[in-house]
């Protein structure tokens, strides 16, 4: 019986000496995942028998892909980011926890310290003659009761699929809003309706996926952080029913309970309730928070994001 390349011994001694097995030194949780992702690769090149030319060809790869800041894009794209959602899905299950709003992928696109409001807040600058959007909700406990004072954190994109910050044709914050909730959990924001969009066309991500097959299209989506103290921090995002896209997102981001229904309204005397010009989408949706069960459950997870706070 033949053995493969990577078990001869003196293969097993380069991963052993160049994931640092062999040294004192060094964190030893990271260098036995260092050590199995070198394997791991080194299989990958003996089972496919990749060429010197393939194997550099990926190196080339990863400094586009690092030049374009795209990496967390193609995290998103080939299901790895929704893959630790489901994790901690079933994290949550062993656990008896049930009936929370579903969490989906941050993506790469959040911007901190949007401007805080209370209650209610305009998101848009007025510069995009996209459809007004009324966006409002309330957030609930595992108990049922509203939670008052809960950080409803709000993020989307304009008519053309693009993001402030990131678009510097857009005003700074433009469409990110933070809003507090009132005493019976509610919050309010005026906006736009978004629009879906696709990976840059040149990008590297985009050009990864032509390779599979698959395209790099979203449906319109709203993201969202929702936290309040003593619970936990969720991190989702509604899509909007009725998109080309909706159950074909290329970031495997459209759940079960986290499609929204964007309806019509006509009714001038809720218009103008809500001190809109007329006749605008409105888009509902409630939150369901679960109670925290230490205290580093109550903040989101720590990675890189434009202006950290």
């Amino acid at each position: 019986m033949s053995i493969s390349f990577n078990q001869r011994s003196d293969v097993i001694k380069l991963l052993q000496i160049s994931s640092g097995l062999t040294s004192e030194s060094g964190d030893p949780r990271f260098k036995q995942i260092m050590h199995k992702m070198l394997e791991n690769i080194c299989q990958v090149i003996d089972q496919f028998d990749v060429t010197q030319e393939e194997f550099w060809h990926a190196v080339n790869y990863l400094h586009a892909l690092g030049g374009r800041q795209e990496a967390a894009l193609l995290a998103a794209g080939l299901g790895l980011e929704h893959y630790l959602d489901l994790r901690e899905d079933a994290q949550e299950r062993a656990q008896g926890l049930e009936g929370g709003t579903p969490r989906t992928i941050e993506g790469p696109l959040y911007v901190a310290n949007a401007p805080l409001s209370d209650r209610f807040a305009r998101m848009d600058d007025g510069k995009d003659a996209g459809e007004i959007m009324w966006l409002h909700g309330q957030v609930k406990g595992e108990d049922g009761q509203p939670i008052a004072g809960a950080i409803v954190d709000i993020w989307h994109a304009n008519t053309l699929g693009n993001y402030s910050f990131f678009d510097k044709s857009q005003s700074e914050f433009n469409l990110r809003r933070r809003v507090k909730t009132d005493a019976n959990g509610r919050y309010a924001a005026r906006s736009i309706v978004p629009s879906g969009y696709g990976c840059p066309p040149d990008g590297p991500t985009q050009a990864l996926l032509n390779q599979l097959g698959r395209h790099g299209n979203r449906p319109a989506h709203i993201h969202f952080f929702v936290s309040a103290p003593g619970h936990k921090h969720l991190t989702t995002q509604i899509n909007l029913n009725g998109d080309k896209y909706l159950w074909d997102d290329f970031a495997f981001a459209t759940r079960d309970g986290l499609i929204a229904d964007p309806v019509k309204i006509t009714d001038s005397a809720l218009a103008a309730q809500r001190d809109l010009p007329g006749t605008h989408t409105e888009v509902t949706f409630d939150f369901n928070l679960y109670n925290a069960s230490a205290s580093a459950e109550e903040n989101r997870i720590e990675r890189a994001r434009a202006l950290q706070d």
